[in-house]
């Protein structure tokens, strides 16, 4: 594919977690993680947590039998340039897009990311809700332990699909400074990695986080790391597990609503905006 140097894009946040929206619908774009690294840096580039690809499905090779589905693909790529399964908040960012640009008209719509389809509503309020799929620890073969300096906490290690170890805490103050990850044991745990979320109990079926995400350092927001939380406070808090049940989630750069349904689908609720575009020239 051409590396193409002078292209178009869109910034956009979802509760805080930031984004460089790259149209690239042909699928022409050969978009190397030094780009993407350059294009995240807050000092020599745009800056962002991560950059979200727009293309059509068809033009995915790995994933074009979703394309009689979902006929857009989302293209998640971290700061450092790597990959992710999913990002919920990226996941509304990038169909708030599709929507402002009329590349869909419909409220309801279905997304293909690495980490799968995703069913994608727009609501009357204009917050988006996300389908994030259920939560698993199928392949959690011992119980993630967490430290920060001297201290340490037994966490919980949940898929979203993305990794999560959550570990609860007095304070969100105990995560001390998340620009450096967490250690995470046992090693190999997480071999790709793992988000690690410090969580408090406010009220009933309300949390508030931090995030260390991997790749990308503390974030304002993580959507699939509220979901994580959302699903591990459940779990440890909330007695029983029959029927529906929705957790407000507090992150640094504002408020998120988590449904569980009855069948286990976590439903991840709320804000994507758009706040600039213009055209930048890549490195090449």
């Amino acid at each position: 594919m051409a590396r193409l140097n002078e292209l178009p894009f869109v910034k956009g946040h979802g509760t805080g977690n930031d984004f460089v929206v790259l149209p690239d619908v042909d699928g022409r774009l050969d978009l190397t993680p030094e780009q993407v690294r350059w294009l995240c840096d807050r000092r020599k580039g745009i800056g962002a947590d991560g950059v979200l690809r727009v293309v059509r499905t068809e033009h995915e090779p790995e994933f074009a039998e979703f394309a009689p589905v979902a006929e857009y693909f989302m293209d998640h790529r971290n700061a450092d340039g790597s990959t992710a399964e999913m990002c919920g908040n990226g996941a509304r960012v990038f169909v708030r897009y599709l929507a402002a640009t009329g590349l869909t008209t419909d409220n309801e719509t279905v997304i293909a990311t690495r980490g799968g389809l995703r069913s994608v509503t727009i609501e009357s309020d204009r917050s988006i809700t996300i389908d994030m799929g259920k939560a698993t620890t199928t392949r959690m073969r011992a119980l993630p332990i967490v430290a920060v300096g001297d201290r340490t906490w037994s966490a919980t290690g949940v898929l979203v699909p993305n990794p999560h170890a959550v570990a609860f805490v007095d304070s969100l103050d105990d995560a001390g400074d998340l620009r450096q990850a967490p250690d995470v044991t046992p090693g190999g745990l997480f071999p790709d990695g793992v988000n690690v979320e410090f969580a408090v109990l406010r009220a009933d079926r309300h949390v508030a986080m931090r995030v260390h995400e991997r790749g990308v350092g503390e974030t304002l927001s993580c959507g699939t790391g509220a979901c994580a939380v959302a699903w591990a406070a459940r779990r440890q808090f909330e007695p029983g597990l029959e029927g529906e049940s929705t957790w407000v989630v507090e992150v640094p750069g504002g408020t998120l609503r988590i449904t569980e349904t009855a069948e286990g689908a976590m439903l991840l609720n709320g804000p994507a905006d758009l706040v600039a575009r213009g055209t930048v020239l890549l490195p090449l």
